[in-house]
């Protein structure tokens, strides 16, 4: 329900995800950049560790196959509290696109204000990211920093589908605050758990569980979604958005989609 490193499923023949692959969205933002997103060159900073490494590796493949090219790469610490000089070392090279990925938390804000030091034009340097890094406490932090920040992501609290509205409505009754891509991924993952139950009639040994999950196809709030018969994947949509400024906060409004994302062959 929460964990996104690609290799998690592979572990176990009893589990199914409902969260997110970095792997797949990393991939698809790759090939979107490359493609539609007419990007050529792009440098890549990481933090280094499992997701981290995935983003990276899936990014660079789909946009180099794509005919993109990766024109350097860093990786920094998990704790990491400075990126000034990750920031003006890739800033040395005037890269057309930078693509990052970061743990939520503090270091979108540490990430945000070492642009701003550094002078990085976002209107020049394109800054592409997962979206942990412009979730709506990061972008609180960052300011107006993260202003074009482009991002690929499965889930935001915006959205304006009906199913959406009445779940942050809910969420934010029990909680008092926005969901997020945890809350998403949790909310499914009960679905799922529920719709599986009524489809074996009750029968809770693992093999009759799996096999109901299998293939399970559903609307949720983030969109259609659905588990993939042989990998026991999320299959999702991956949305394009742009940070923009919307009645003074900063949100991200989606401009494009890959629908039924996959890990490429």
């Amino acid at each position: 329900m929460n964990a996104a490193t690609s290799f998690i499923p592979t572990k176990s023949p009893y589990l199914a995800r409902t969260s997110v692959n970095l792997t797949v969205v990393a991939e698809t933002f790759g090939t979107w950049a490359a493609t539609k997103g007419g990007l050529k060159k792009s440098y890549t900073m990481v933090t280094d560790y499992g997701p981290g490494h995935d983003f990276e590796a899936g990014f660079s493949k789909a946009f180099k196959a794509a005919g993109g090219e990766i024109v350097g790469s860093v990786r920094f610490p998990v704790a990491n509290p400075d990126f000034a000089a990750f920031v003006q070392r890739a800033k040395d090279l005037n890269p057309e696109s930078i693509m990052i990925f970061i743990p939520g938390g503090a270091q979108p804000a540490a990430l945000g204000k070492a642009f701003a030091e550094r002078g990085l034009d976002l209107t020049k340097t394109k800054v592409l990211g997962s979206g942990e890094t412009t979730a709506e406490q990061a972008l609180k932090s960052m300011g107006d920093a993260g202003l074009g920040i482009i991002t690929g992501w499965h889930y935001d609290y915006t959205s304006k589908d009906p199913r959406n509205v009445a779940f942050v409505k809910a969420f934010n009754e029990l909680n008092g605050r926005n969901p997020d891509f945890f809350s998403i991924g949790g909310y499914d993952g009960m679905h799922l758990i529920y719709e599986t139950l009524k489809k074996t009639g009750g029968k809770t040994d693992a093999d009759s569980l799996i096999a109901a999950a299998k293939g399970m196809k559903w609307d949720s709030p983030r969109g259609p979604m659905s588990i993939d018969p042989d990998t026991r994947d999320v299959v999702q949509t991956v949305y394009i958005r742009r940070v923009e400024k919307v009645g003074g906060e900063l949100i991200n409004v989606p401009f494009d989609k890959v629908e039924n994302a996959k890990l490429m062959k």
